[in-house]
């Protein structure tokens, strides 16, 4: 199976001069010949992908709409901080695993497991723009190829920084390194508190959500995910 990136210029103009967004769009090509697209981002080129100026407005009105104070000593450059900080939250919408990995393949011995445990995860839930945060533990086999050991935690910052669903996460965390390297199979463990389930809602601040995604290998072989699993805990 092949996974192909392309970088795609956006058709629509732009009135303001501003620079144009592009899409990259992740292709698959499977083995009856068939090529199903997997995802869509969207940014820009020069990798500012926010208007700044329009969300600072727009976080105004908002702190404005439930009363408080815009002009406030410490409301005065809270707009400004929001923005910024929904920029840095959401910077993966810019990037691709390609570009995270940026080459950093070396040859190694086929048929080892490398596990990467305890990867801080820090996202923001897509329902509500809420945090959530755990662990991350990414194991896989390869065929001959690894990965940097520092771009597995790149890996996970590249999806994690963007609106999600822990459950999507976990699967484009497993699906990125498995073709970043042809590994044999990847396992991919997740950990996470919701803040939109501790804070607010059902209010159960002892929750914690477990997601986990296995391919290749780890999904058909129950001794290598065992295997994997046993890692994982540190056993």
């Amino acid at each position: 199976m092949d996974a192909i990136w392309f970088v795609l210029p956006w058709r629509g103009g732009s009135a303001s001069g501003s620079p144009l967004p592009f899409f990259y769009l992740h292709l698959e090509k499977r083995g009856g010949g068939d090529i199903l697209p997997r995802q869509l981002v969207i940014g820009k080129e020069t990798g500012d992908f926010m208007n700044r100026e329009k969300v600072e407005k727009l976080v105004r009105e908002i702190l404005s709409e439930i009363g408080e104070d815009t002009q406030r000593d410490g409301l005065k450059d809270t707009p400004g901080r929001v923005a910024k900080a929904l920029e840095f939250l959401t910077r993966g919408c810019s990037k691709t695993p390609n570009e995270v990995v940026n080459g950093a393949i070396f040859e190694s011995v086929k048929d080892n497991m490398v596990v990467v445990r305890d990867i801080e995860v820090y996202s923001l839930c897509e329902h509500h723009m809420m945090p959530f945060f755990g662990r991350c533990h990414v194991g896989y086999i390869s065929r001959g190829k690894v990965l940097g050991v520092s771009k597995i935690p790149r890996i996970v910052d590249c999806f994690a920084a963007r609106l999600q669903i822990q459950e999507r996460l976990t699967n484009e965390i497993a699906r990125a390194v498995k073709d970043a390297i042809d590994a044999e199979g990847v396992g991919v463990v997740m950990e996470c508190r919701h803040l939109c389930m501790m804070m607010r809602g059902v209010e159960k601040q002892n929750s914690v959500m477990m997601t986990s995604a296995v391919l290749g290998s780890f999904h058909d072989d129950p001794s290598t995910r065992a295997e994997f699993m046993t890692l994982v805990k540190g056993v």
